[in-house]
């Protein structure tokens, strides 16, 4: 067993080169020890197919050895192609994240707005409230419905910015989330980009 796993170390793949090499040595000695020109010619056309054979296998490995490095440059090729398309992917979802974050901010303040519009549509504009009021106090002849309406305008003016500084906190509320939204993110992105180059 041990001379039969040495003979296969030795032989390499398994093409009989060693052996090849022993007999062709073994050829040359005979060769040069024959007696008769017959036996010598004989010996010498062995040698000659020993040699043969010699060249074809070598000539074989040196083949399959040009294969080997051309299919590794081409694994090699086919590796950095690979890298290039999965850092593309990562790229294309960073920007999908990105475009997602900006429609659901779009979104939830084009529902503010659509909020915030209802409530004004429930109330009469300025105008058709000064005419009902003036409607109402006109009749009398003191100042006093210049004041009213005056008064009447200043209600309405602080209701308006009393809307105004609502909306204005809300905003401020949807902005404080969506950048601590975003930093979220960025730190699992981050933290994903640390565990794959792990």
């Amino acid at each position: 067993d041990e001379v039969i796993r040495k003979r296969l170390l030795i032989d390499g793949d398994g093409a009989g080169d060693d052996r090849r090499i022993n007999l062709l040595v073994k050829s040359f000695i005979k060769w040069c020890n024959s007696g008769s020109q017959e036996e010598g010619y004989s010996q010498y056309q062995r040698m000659l197919s020993t040699l043969s054979q010699c060249e074809f296998s070598m000539g074989k490995t040196l083949l399959v050895y040009d294969m080997n490095l051309r299919e590794m440059e081409n694994y090699e090729k086919i590796y950095k192609d690979i890298e290039n398309s999965i850092a593309a992917a990562h790229e294309k979802i960073s920007e999908c994240k990105k475009q997602i974050l900006q429609a659901k901010r779009i979104r939830k303040n084009r529902q503010e707005y659509d909020a915030l519009a209802k409530v004004i549509q429930h109330h009469p504009d300025r105008h058709e409230t000064l005419k009902i009021y003036y409607d109402l106090f006109g009749c009398m002849c003191t100042p006093f419905p210049k004041i009213y309406i005056l008064w009447l305008q200043l209600e309405l003016r602080r209701k308006q910015f009393h809307v105004l500084l609502s909306t204005i906190h809300e905003l401020q509320q949807t902005l404080e989330n969506d950048e601590k939204l975003s930093e979220a993110e960025e730190s699992q992105e981050t933290q994903m980009e640390t565990e794959t180059k792990q």
